[in-house]
């Protein structure tokens, strides 16, 4: 392959595989480019929601506290290279290139073995993993993609594993129960590795105190070792107070905004508490504060136009959507809300509408370019909405909404972070 398009095409070929959970594939790739996974200092996170905002708070204090850090996450915004970056910025499309050319001829002969051939996912970690061993960050923080003790990252031994909560998503991979969905989750726990979490449902509880029991590692729970409180929501979004591991309680603003962030922020804070008294790095609480007021993770109740309001959010389960209302009701109350919402067929959208009928004026059901993405007929053919209508494409549909927007109202976009990265490049081309 000559370029980075054609290195991108191949990749997204593989996709046809679909969802192949096991780790064999990718270990068999591991070995035959010499086990990268074992020269990478990484954080392992998993879970329901929350990873990518986590992720972010973790980023932005290793940033402030000048530390080089790696991360892998899914899906992107903007670009694909996105998944694959050091300090925010991405992998250079000629890096690319050079670990697609590398692994081509490894993924065919692959594929001709009983194993068969790796997903795009299972290419991007191994791509992943010699990038990261290539480039040798202080720290690389791997998101999990799907579940945990099958996900193609589980490759990795951390030196931290974080679960953020359980919640039903996946189901048809991942199981029927939260005690199912947790024991996949807590499959990141490694022998002796601990793992912080802020799960709290008590069957998600048992589940993963159950398994790091098993695997010899110390389990940290929220509200059993450190926890948060929730103070005052603003326009400078959340102020809480948070409880260490070490019983210490310190107030922090955070600037994403969302109730739920606070936990999310609070896991962040137990993690790097931990890293700091286990002498692997050193921050200031400066660091920290700093760290965590300057996170923002784009696609998370993020602002993209004023006045009228329009804001994406990539909530695409009822957790998600449970959190996004939440926020809605804090920040916007008495505010007239309109939804533009698309999100993919094998996902419980009818719950997801369900939720928020009540605070949502008028609703726009739209579809998008994605294998899985359920049409807009079959979204209205749900809609609990007094009022709802679909567009067969997004486009027509935001200008319909829009041309419809007064000063004070709001427009929410979500439903599925893949939606919401294809329209989101609509607002920051026009900015």
């Amino acid at each position: 392959m000559k370029s980075y398009d054609e290195a991108l095409s191949w990749i997204h070929g593989l996709l046809k595989f679909g969802i192949k959970p096991g780790l064999k594939r990718v270990e068999w790739l591991l070995q035959r480019t010499g086990h990268p996974e074992k020269k990478v200092k990484c954080i392992h996170i998993a879970g329901t929601n929350g990873k990518g905002s986590t992720v972010e708070y973790l980023r932005s204090v290793f940033l402030e506290a000048d530390y080089q850090v790696g991360t892998f996450t899914s899906p992107y915004l903007i670009s694909f290279n996105e998944r694959i970056s050091i300090n925010g910025k991405p992998i250079e499309n000629i890096e690319f290139l050079q670990y697609a050319r590398l692994l081509r001829p490894l993924v065919e002969e692959l594929s001709k073995t009983s194993l068969g051939s790796p997903t795009e996912f299972e290419v991007i970690t191994v791509i992943s993993l010699l990038y990261f061993a290539d480039q040798k960050p202080d720290v690389v923080l791997y998101e999990a993609g799907l579940g945990g003790l099958y996900d193609s990252t589980n490759v990795i031994t951390p030196i931290l594993s974080l679960i953020t909560n359980v919640g039903f998503d996946h189901m048809a991979i991942l199981g029927e129960s939260i005690e199912a969905i947790s024991f996949q989750k807590a499959g990141i726990i490694k022998n002796t590795i601990p793992v912080i979490s802020t799960a709290e449902q008590k069957e998600a509880v048992d589940v993963i105190t159950k398994k790091a029991k098993d695997m010899n590692s110390t389990a940290y729970l929220l509200n059993a070792h450190f926890s948060v409180q929730h103070k005052t929501s603003s326009d400078k979004g959340e102020l809480f107070t948070y409880t260490g591991l070490n019983g210490v309680e310190i107030e922090v603003q955070i600037s994403m905004k969302g109730v739920h962030q606070v936990k999310n922020a609070g896991l962040a804070l137990a993690a790097i508490e931990y890293l700091i008294e286990s002498g692997d790095y050193v921050i200031t609480p400066t660091e920290i504060k700093r760290g965590l007021v300057q996170a923002n993770w784009a696609g998370r109740f993020e602002k993209v136009s004023s006045s009228p309001d329009i804001i994406i959010d990539g909530a695409h389960n009822l957790q998600g959507i449970q959190a996004l209302k939440e926020t809605l009701i804090k920040h916007y109350k008495g505010r007239r809300i309109y939804l533009l919402f698309a999100a993919l067929h094998d996902k419980a959208y009818g719950n997801m509408m369900d939720e928020l009928k009540e605070i949502v004026y008028e609703v726009y059901f739209t579809t998008f370019d994605f294998p899985r993405a359920a049409s807009a007929d079959q979204l209205l053919a749900e809609s609990p909405f007094l009022k709802s209508q679909s567009f067969t494409s997004w486009e027509s549909a935001l200008q319909a909404v829009r041309e419809k927007l007064h000063k004070e109202d709001i427009l929410i976009i979500t439903g599925s972070l893949y939606f919401i990265s294809e329209i989101r490049k609509t607002f920051i081309k026009s900015e």
